[in-house]
Parts: structure tokens; C-alpha cells; sequence
């Protein structure tokens, strides 16, 4: 999203049919740059990081029609269709930096309490959205 403080890491969301057909290609992943890490602390995810220390890419895949795709698409679009609210998260982002001395998980937990409020905003006004859920549409 434009303008909204980030990590120079690109996030793909993957559905998938079955995990373990997927853990099953790990080597592949593997091959390509991504390391399988498993679920990484989210039920149910399958989590791939590329580039090691100096992180450029990063899968989180989950079984299609997992909450958890949702409740990401849900956060995504909230911020796009609130500017101010991504505004807010931007600077709250940049505080929990300046303050978390690189370390991840303390950056995560600055973040945690807000994002799950926006988060709960977001899926309820997503359910009284209907081109909202469209976003998470699933091919062939």
C-alpha cells in the first residue's frame, strides 16, 4: 500500500488444497530461495522466508478458506479503504521500531493490540461488504 511504513519484504499469501501436499515439495521451496519453517507460531500456516538475515520474500500459506486469509485480506483492504487508519498504523510502526532494538518478536508484541482491533473492525465491516470478500477470490 502506498505510503504505509514497511519492511523492504514482499508478503505472498498462498491458499492451498492440502499442506501436506505442499510440505511435500518443501526441497523445491527450498531450491527456489525459501526456507520451510512450518507453521512458525500460526496454527495451520505453512511460513517460507527468502533471503535468510536479509529477508526480501516471504510465503504464509494456508488451506483454502482458512480464517486466516480473511482476517489478512480483511486488515488489507480496512487500510486501503482508511487512509487515516493506515496512517495511524504507519506511525505506530515506525514508534515500536525506534523503541524494539531490531528485535522481532518485541516489534510484533508493540503492534499486537492495535492490529487486533483494527482486525475486528475490518471483518465486520467486511461482512457488510460484499466486493470486500471478492478480494480473497479463489481460481481455478
Amino acid at each position: 500500500m502506498p505510503g504505509l511504513a514497511a519492511k523492504p519484504i514482499i508478503d505472498i499469501l498462498l491458499e492451498v488444497r492440502d499442506l501436506a501436499d505442499l510440505d511435500a515439495h518443501n526441497s523445491e521451496m527450498e531450491t527456489i530461495g525459501y526456507k520451510p519453517m512450518g507453521e512458525f507460531g500460526i496454527l495451520g500456516r505453512r511460513y517460507f522466508p527468502k533471503g535468510g538475515d536479509n529477508r526480501s520474500h516471504q510465503i504464509h500459506a494456508f488451506l483454502r478458506d482458512d480464517p486466516n486469509v480473511y482476517r489478512h485480506i480483511a486488515f488489507r483492504d480496512y487500510l486501503r479503504r482508511h487512509p487515516e487508519v493506515a496512517q495511524e498504523y504507519a506511525a505506530l510502526k515506525r514508534q515500536v521500531a525506534r523503541t524494539c532494538d531490531n528485535d522481532i518478536g518485541r516489534y510484533c508484541d508493540g503492534k499486537d493490540t492495535y492490529v487486533k482491533r483494527v482486525e475486528a473492525i475490518a471483518l465486520i465491516e467486511q461482512t457488510t461488504q460484499p466486493t470486500a470478500a471478492a478480494s480473497a477470490s479463489h481460481g481455478p
